[in-house]
């Protein structure tokens, strides 16, 4: 390691930077998430800095640069984009006593700038030593999936109340209780958004002197895994992932996505299968509900968008019941997955203005959905699990006039390596998807765009000749 990594005061500090253009501000957006004294060195200023220096977010300082332009600064940054400049502004600063970085000249930086992950007051800092940026900013975005977005706002929160539980906590009871803070029920409402039962969950177990018994609830969240590529979960997702205790899965759900799950997670497989389940929907909710009881963190974790043909009443209804606290974390639906797959939009102004998710099963016994009556010009059909009743769906659409040779998208694992998309007409439907053996997971597309006025007319009276008004 040539270089150690530690975090600078920078409370009544300045941060001095040498440069008025592009490299000076991008220094300066750095520094502004601090609380330094930000203080420009420049003859001109670009816009940006201009604008910083107009609202009191920095000082400009003009005219010749000495020793004391760089005495006491906190750290001092070199960019004027003019490397012989750089190199003379950088020996006065050492002369100064202050540590240096030159904007593309490590062998002049005394610190370099990492990437920065930032959660105030949780910072996290990724260098390379220079070596390779790139890297550093992959990193970043790893990191950036695992930190909660609210993780800052709850440990300032729990700061504030350091003094109290100093207070109030026996010493041999502080580790526990801050353990059930950051790992336990306040953690869990500040995530949902409620951050004022989070904090009077703490409130409360500080008056009370104590920490909470059965400190580790259970919970539920039901999260979205999106049509299967792993960067396509939401950061949300990822969170739950790496909390879970047990986690139960369907056959849809990819295995990188497991991958992102805390290693010793307990993981379950439900098998449930488009039209046949080992598992019945009222079996997955008995033993979800059992475990979060268990005091475990429970992730129900469903291809695509729970609450889009994924079974979420149920579960709701399920962990309501039994009042467990449950989440909804959505995930990329299939329709949308395939819209972008194709770079096809799922709506286009002037043709079709409305998206209907309809669905090709039903329950047993149930009579199918009367799928005619979505024939409707200016909308985009999506059609879930549609495809071992692709048949009836062409049936039912061409009787309510849809044209037997409309065209047809179905797009079967979408975003997976085994990504599948076929090109078809509305009559050629139920012959193509059997002759691609697309089972299960495809999703149908078809739009049916709005007709305009003069091919209407031409339609009704065909003889009719046909001009705009001027």
């Amino acid at each position: 390691m040539q270089s150690f990594p530690m975090f600078i005061k920078t409370t009544g500090r300045r941060v001095i930077i040498a440069g008025g253009g592009e490299q000076a501000a991008q220094k300066a957006r750095l520094m502004l998430k601090t609380d330094a004294q930000i203080v420009i060195l420049a003859e001109e200023l670009d816009a940006e800095l201009q604008d910083l220096v107009a609202s009191g977010k920095a000082t400009n300082r003009r005219g010749a640069i000495t020793t004391a332009s760089f005495a006491g600064a906190a750290m001092v940054f070199v960019g004027t984009g003019c490397p012989a400049i750089d190199t003379s502004l950088h020996a006065i600063a050492k002369a100064a006593g202050a540590p240096v970085n030159v904007v593309d000249q490590p062998e002049l930086c005394d610190l370099t700038t990492p990437s920065l992950v930032d959660r105030d007051p949780v910072v996290v800092a990724i260098g390379t030593e220079g070596t390779a940026p790139v890297l550093a900013r992959a990193i970043k975005t790893q990191v950036e999936q695992l930190l909660d977005p609210r993780l800052g706002s709850y440990a300032a929160l729990a700061g504030r109340m350091r003094a109290a539980v100093t207070r109030h906590i026996p010493r041999k009871d502080r580790r526990a209780f801050w353990n059930w803070a950051f790992k336990g029920a306040p953690w869990d409402a500040h995530k949902r958004g409620a951050e004022r039962e989070a904090a009077r969950l703490l409130k409360d177990a500080i008056v009370a002197g104590t920490v909470p018994t059965g400190a580790t609830q259970g919970s539920i969240a039901l999260v979205g895994a999106g049509p299967g590529a792993r960067d396509l979960l939401t950061l949300r997702a990822v969170e739950r992932l790496q909390e879970a205790d047990i986690i139960f899965y369907d056959r849809l759900v990819d295995a990188e996505v497991l991958e992102l799950a805390r290693r010793d997670a307990e993981r379950v497989f439900v098998g449930k299968v488009v039209g046949a389940s080992a598992w019945p929907q009222e079996r997955i909710c008995e033993i979800i509900v059992a475990a979060a009881r268990q005091g475990k963190r429970v992730v129900r974790l469903k291809s695509g968008d729970p609450m889009v043909f994924g079974r979420a009443a149920e579960e709701l209804e399920a962990a309501r019941k039994a009042n467990i606290p449950v989440e909804v974390v959505p995930g990329v639906t299939a329709a949308s997955a395939a819209s972008a797959a194709l770079q096809r939009p799922l709506t286009v102004r002037g043709e079709t203005d409305k998206v209907v998710f309809c669905t090709g099963q039903t329950r047993p016994g149930d009579d199918p959905p009367d799928w005619s009556t979505l024939a409707q010009a200016g909308t985009t059909l999506a059609f879930y699990m549609g495809m071992a009743r692709s048949a009836d769906i062409s049936q039912a659409l061409q009787a309510g006039g849809v044209p037997v040779d409309t065209a047809v998208t179905v797009a079967a694992n979408v975003s997976k390596p085994g990504q599948t998309i076929i090109e078809t007409t509305l009559g050629a439907l139920h012959r193509d998807i059997a002759a691609h053996r697309i089972e299960g997971s495809g999703i149908v597309l078809i739009s049916l765009p709005k007709i305009p006025a003069a091919a209407r007319l031409a339609h009704l009276v065909p003889d009719l000749h046909y001009e705009p008004c001027a």
